[in-house]
């Protein structure tokens, strides 16, 4: 392990981290002779958060439909499904309309 001066180490910072990097060798900096500060190279990160689970688990069955038939749900048969009235489109296109039509002049 090496030691250096705190003066050395402030003139060649970059170049103490690249061999740091480099060689895996942390380097002691002392001050007045006494050490102040070990230098070791940072470890590789562990990994992404989010694919740590990625070839762990197995799918079976189908996913994106429901484990019941719509058929067996309480709601749907409380609910039925209705389709909307057409006056819902001619409200639409009426509002459509009213924003085509030029303002009455004025006298």
């Amino acid at each position: 392990m090496k030691q250096m001066r705190a003066s050395a180490f402030k003139a060649r910072c970059l170049k103490i981290m690249n061999e740091i990097q480099a060689t895996g060798e942390p380097v002691i900096v002392t001050k007045r002779g006494k050490p102040v500060v070990k230098i070791v190279p940072a470890e590789p990160e562990k990994g992404n958060i989010l694919g740590f689970m990625a070839g762990k688990g197995t799918i079976i069955g189908d996913i994106e439909s429901p484990p019941v038939p719509f058929s067996d749900w309480k709601i749907m048969k409380e609910f039925p499904l209705r389709r909307r009235k057409a006056s819902h489109r001619r409200t639409s296109r009426s509002r459509q309309n009213k924003s085509r039509r030029r303002p009455a002049s004025r006298p």
